[in-house]
């Protein structure tokens, strides 16, 4: 195979016109024939997110990749600790077969923190002898981001020891630190730690440069979203940025990937190679990835566009294989094995109900924050029926609940702000880290009706409005994925977040995965576990309301 377009060479800086020969799923040949013609089209490395959960696009590894693959992404850094939390080694095994289905590059890491803390319920333990079984395998690349940022300040042998096992695999270790600055920081960072995802300010992540990281990972995922915040970083720093996703919804991720974020920068003025850096480069050579960057020898993976301006993405090329052409997926529709862990019984409205302590409550209350993973802390009056805590759907006090999924247990109930439900419920087996079942709404009949889908479906999201209006998005796989087309899955997602925000009014951009990281209890203010309210700047269990 010959192809002929204007090459842009990622290590020099050029763009010239260029013939490139394909031979055996490698470039065997590169002839420079002139400089850089007016009309032809770009080829270029393929787009690598530098760190995602595949499990929040809710499709398996194949699915993904069949979507991902129009919008110019070759290649992903994958942390499949949310399976591992379900299933343990055993989930991250079905990741790893699963991605072997498809000529798409992934790189998934060992988990470093399954489960993620001992204040939740998790389905499962990745220990460290399991940890290094992994690290040992020629598809792991690296330890999975390293939540446990107090366990590596304290020195905790086994947080320690997964640390050491890594650096024994030269491989990279992946941090995760959210607000960590000056000498706790940098402590973190010299125990081993190459990069972090969780910087919402310029100057923690300017901090933490300074301190010594490696990498800084530029985020804008269907939740979190920090592009904006990070992206003059780019001006000083471009060896030591990457872009990445962390966690994408389905409908989000049929309409872009790595490409939006290319475009956006270039639309602020970055140079053009340095954008490219943080996009192919960086993350290629950090994690050592078999992606080729058209180079002779390299395999023959890259992506043509149509012009600098617009990047339109014409094809998609990966081992010499075009896996994509002008916005239609060539990678087959595969159906995969179904793999679970769930254990739980219908709820009742007495499960979720809230006697109160006292004639008059003060409650403590999570505020959700749009497009951000931490929350605050407030305090509003209790509102009381018969002597019962109800939900106050006037001034946007909603209960959040969350159900042990793996073995019956209590139900954990709290109360949150800035759902902005009117009428209803939602709930999800997505629940970050642990997965649990996680519902918010304006009343327990509600609640409970749309928990109780997801129980029955053994996962799921659902929304409800009435005893007649219900949706439901079933995810079979570890409660976390399904094997359906991606574009049908996308589709159903897109209806019923359509229905949340429209019908019953939430406020949020993506009101299923701000209710996911409710329940992640390693990201501060106020979570909930299925064990209770949860706060992450004590690092221990609240009550819900505070006393006199």
């Amino acid at each position: 195979m010959r192809l002929t377009a204007n090459l842009l060479n990622v290590f020099d800086h050029v763009i010239s016109y260029a013939e490139i020969e394909i031979e055996d799923k490698r470039i065997v040949n590169v002839t420079i024939l002139g400089a850089e013609k007016v009309g032809a089209p770009y080829v270029m490395p393929g787009f690598v997110d530098a760190h995602v959960h595949i499990e929040s696009s809710m499709l398996t590894p194949a699915q993904f990749a069949r979507l991902a693959v129009v919008h110019g992404t070759v290649a992903t850094v994958s942390d499949p600790h949310e399976i591992g939390n379900v299933l343990g080694v055993k989930g991250v095994e079905y990741m790893i077969e699963d991605g072997k289905r498809v000529p798409f590059k992934f790189c998934f890491g060992a988990p470093s923190c399954v489960p993620a803390t001992t204040f939740e319920t998790a389905g499962a333990t990745i220990s460290v002898k399991e940890v290094r079984q992994l690290l040992a395998l020629k598809e792991i690349g690296y330890l999975a981001e390293m939540m446990n940022f107090p366990g590596v300040l304290h020195e905790d042998p086994e947080v320690m020891m997964k640390i050491q096992w890594a650096k024994a695999f030269n491989k990279p270790v992946d941090g995760h630190a959210p607000g960590l600055r000056g000498e706790v920081a940098k402590k973190y960072i010299e125990a081993g730690i190459s990069t972090d995802h969780e910087c919402f300010t310029y100057e923690e992540a300017l901090d933490k440069l300074q301190l010594g990281l490696d990498y800084i990972l530029i985020r804008e995922g269907s939740a979190a979203k920090n592009f904006e915040a990070l992206i003059l970083l780019m001006a000083d720093y471009p060896t030591r940025l990457m872009f990445c996703s962390d966690d994408k919804h389905p409908d989000n991720l049929v309409a872009g990937h790595i490409n939006q974020l290319v475009k956006r920068a270039l639309a602020k003025g970055h140079k053009l190679f340095d954008v490219l850096r943080v996009a192919c480069l960086n993350p290629a050579l950090h994690y050592r990835l078999p992606v080729g960057l058209l180079r002779e020898g390299d395999p023959a993976d890259f992506i043509v566009v149509d012009n600098l301006e617009d990047f339109n993405v014409l094809e998609t090329y990966i081992n010499g294989q075009k896996v994509a052409e002008r916005g239609v997926s060539f990678l087959p529709d595969l159906r995969s094995p179904m793999v679970n862990q769930f254990d739980c019984q219908p709820c009742q409205s007495a499960d979720l109900a809230v006697e109160a302590p006292a004639e008059h409550v003060r409650l403590k209350v999570i505020e959700a924050l749009d497009g951000q993973l931490i929350t605050n802390a407030l305090e509003f009056p209790a509102r009381i029926v018969n002597g019962t805590i109800v939900p106050d759907v006037e001034n946007d006090i909603l209960k959040i609940v969350v159900v042990n999924r793996y073995h019956p247990a209590p139900v954990a109930v709290g109360f949150i702000k800035n759902f902005g439900l009117k009428e209803g419920a939602i709930a999800s087996s997505v629940a970050h880290d642990s997965h649990n079942i996680i519902a918010v709404g304006c009343d327990d009949e509600s609640m409970v009706r749309a928990i109780n889908l997801v129980i029955e479906a053994k996962g799921g999201v659902s929304a409800i409005q009435d005893d007649k209006t219900a949706f439901l998005l079933a995810l079979p796989i570890a409660g976390l994925m399904s094997d359906e087309d991606g574009y049908e899955v996308a589709r159903q997602y897109t209806a019923i977040d359509d229905f949340v925000k429209k019908i019953l009014k939430s406020s949020l951009t993506s009101p299923f995965m701000t209710l996911s990281f409710m329940a992640l209890l390693v990201i501060p203010s106020l979570k909930m576990s299925d064990l209770g309210i949860f706060d992450g700047q004590s690092f221990n269990f609240a009550k819900y309301y505070f006393e006199n």
